[in-house]
């Protein structure tokens, strides 16, 4: 029993970074109708900025907030510099784009820093917190539901209580009225990208040091992870993100834990075929898909 209430928290702490990254990919496709596959590869540059600026000084927070910046500039140049021009005729276009967008990070990246892993160490004590006897979390998972919380309840806030937020929703379902009442829609969808980076960013540096460490595809397994999620909560749906990733975290700390860590990726695809089967639009979707 003490073992499954281990990995149950281990879950859930797994599951909020899934939950984060799986937000940056909704807000992306609620804005663009665009699935960024480079989401992976652009946290992994942040993650890169963060860890250099913490060796440097020794303050993983200041790494944390430069990553944070990094996510929202590489957002905003990805989406005025790079998929503003790409023809979404042909979805296939956005997909190899933003492929091309991987293979050209990783690549840099790699030339930079080299292909070996880096370790990244924890910024917070490793031993587990007791109660009753029974460890249950470390100190870092607490920051991961902090910052994690922090930021659902932040973008929350931003969608439902501000004018800001209010043009963001209105060029994303309805670009064409929205630009007649005076939106600017490509401002509103630049911005869709750089917080949707920084969300991803966020993900990618907590989630580095519960991995094998830095690495130019260490995004990877976790964009895989991550996508899972967006597709079992629904793409269109921020609090189906949210649900999506503590339930893919779970699934995957049962499985690494009973069976093994070698299993975790078929847990994966067995997760993610099961929902495109039994309900293609996530377990949030709505009934009424909104048009184009």
């Amino acid at each position: 029993m003490e073992r499954f209430i281990f990995l149950t928290f281990d879950g859930v702490s797994r599951g909020a970074i899934y939950a984060a990254f799986a937000l940056a990919l909704v807000l992306i496709w609620r804005a663009a109708r665009v699935v960024n596959f480079a989401q992976g590869a652009m946290a992994v540059s942040t993650a890169y900025a963060a860890y250099m600026i913490a060796d440097s000084n020794g303050s993983y927070l200041l790494g944390f907030a430069v990553a944070l910046a990094f996510g929202l500039v590489i957002g905003a140049v990805v989406e005025r510099g790079l998929m503003r021009f790409v023809g979404h005729a042909n979805p296939l276009n956005d997909v190899i784009v933003a492929l091309g967008l991987v293979l050209f990070l990783t690549a840099v990246i790699g030339m930079i820093f080299g292909g070996e892993y880096r370790a990244a160490n924890h910024p917070f004590r490793t031993s587990a917190i007791e109660i009753g006897g029974v460890p249950l979390m470390t100190q870092y998972d607490l920051f991961i539901w902090g910052a994690v919380t922090t930021v659902v309840v932040g973008l929350a806030l931003l969608f439902t209580r501000t004018a800001v937020g209010l043009r963001m929703r209105a060029a994303a379902f309805a670009p064409e009225v929205s630009r007649l009442l005076g939106v600017n829609v490509g401002r509103m969808l630049t911005l869709g990208w750089a917080l949707a980076a920084l969300v991803g960013a966020m993900a990618g540096v907590l989630i580095v040091p519960t991995e094998l460490g830095l690495h130019p595809h260490a995004m990877d397994v976790v964009f895989a992870s991550a996508f899972t999620a967006a597709v079992v909560g629904g793409l269109d749906s921020p609090v189906g993100a949210v649900v999506g990733g503590i339930v893919v975290g779970l699934v995957l700390s049962y499985v690494s834990g009973y069976l093994g860590a070698a299993l975790t990726p078929i847990a994966v695809l067995v997760v993610l075929l099961a929902v495109l089967l039994l309900r293609p639009g996530g377990i949030f979707s709505s009934v009424r898909a909104r048009a184009v």
